[in-house]
């Protein structure tokens, strides 16, 4: 689906009856106990979905969640790190992680056997949970009589401006890794051009309340956070996957240095790295897997990879020059909600 809408409609699953229609789960290894507390900048409907499972598959093993901004949290951790209070913290892409990697445990997770060497840390510091796609959320109401966006090139009209709402990047990840990718793809005029159509939003949530509630026409996000408007029946919500390439990133997980559960936290991430977990994230919050043995269009209706044009960027480099990013981005002063 390149540069296209996307407007397909999915009854959505509760997470038991989709751990049900599973044949032959395997068996966790052993059973766990313990109160394992989790840092988490996801949404209510991912977290939900993995206490589900693990309610189901591990009962004795209570999750506690703490939840906040990507960076916010990572912060936190920081502040902490003298006296660890979080075990585990879900999630964030790898050019966030980079900063705070001395903050990390090293933990092979025997789950991970079914990811992808290319989404787990060569040494162990963080694991894929999952992969998003970055797309363009849009309220048709809201667009003036005006044709939906197909480009990145064309959010840049001027028409838009005010119109179009994202996270503020040094707290979220997302906005990061969007803006990050836009930089890369079109270059700082081409950024500097979409910063003068924004409005940045403190909180990540904010972005798609207001464009499923009219506020605004679009909101740019990952895939799983927009579609889940699509999937709840709003049907004056699309999705647009940018014609010159939309971004892709994992979003990761970590087990917290000196993580107070001890083996109780480490359960707890291999259970949210198993294949129930993935499969109900995917049914219940639209997360694509990072893990290679669930096929996604067997769950929901969201178009094949290989259907989307990616536009390659490199998490290292994010990582590396995410501060100096941040800063430039910070002098093109746009407008904060």
């Amino acid at each position: 689906m390149k540069g296209t809408t996307m407007t397909h409609l999915i009854d959505r699953r509760t997470v038991l009856a989709g751990l049900a229609g599973m044949a032959a789960a395997p068996a966790f290894a052993q059973s766990a106990s313990g109160t394992v507390v989790l840092y988490t900048s996801n949404n209510a409907q991912s977290v939900d979905a993995v206490l589900g499972v693990a309610k189901e598959k591990q009962p004795n093993l209570k999750i506690s969640t703490i939840t906040g901004g990507s960076g916010q949290l990572l912060r936190r951790i920081e502040a902490e790190a003298a006296k660890p209070q979080a075990d585990i913290f879900w999630s964030s892409s790898a050019n966030t992680l980079g900063a705070f990697k001395q903050l990390f445990e090293s933990y092979a997770s025997p789950a991970a056997s079914a990811i992808p060497a290319a989404l787990r840390h060569p040494e162990n510091l963080w694991t894929a949970s999952n992969v998003h796609l970055v797309v363009a959320m849009i309220n048709k109401n809201q667009l003036g009589g005006k044709p939906a966006p197909k480009t990145w090139k064309d959010l840049i009209d001027p028409a838009f401006k005010g119109k179009i709402i994202i996270a503020d990047p040094a707290n979220s990840s997302t906005a990061f890794t969007i803006l990050w990718g836009v930089d890369k793809l079109m270059g700082p005029e081409g950024l500097k051009a979409l910063a003068a159509n924004l409005t940045v939003s403190s909180a990540a949530s904010t972005v798609l309340r207001a464009v499923g509630q009219g506020e605004y026409a679009m909101g740019l996000t990952f895939e799983s956070n927009a579609y889940a408007y699509v999937a709840g029946g709003q049907r004056e919500i699309s999705l647009l996957y940018p014609a010159e390439g939309t971004f892709s990133t994992p979003e990761f997980q970590v087990l917290v240095k000196g993580a107070p559960a001890g083996a109780a936290a480490k359960a707890a991430y291999d259970l949210m790295l198993s294949k129930e977990a993935q499969i109900a994230l995917l049914e219940n919050a639209f997360r694509r897997p990072s893990r290679s043995d669930i096929d996604v269009s067997k769950h929901v209706e969201l178009p094949a990879m290989e259907s989307v044009k990616v536009f390659a960027i490199d998490e290292d480099e994010a990582a590396a020059k995410r501060d100096e990013f941040l800063k430039r981005w910070q002098s093109y002063g746009t407008a904060t909600k």
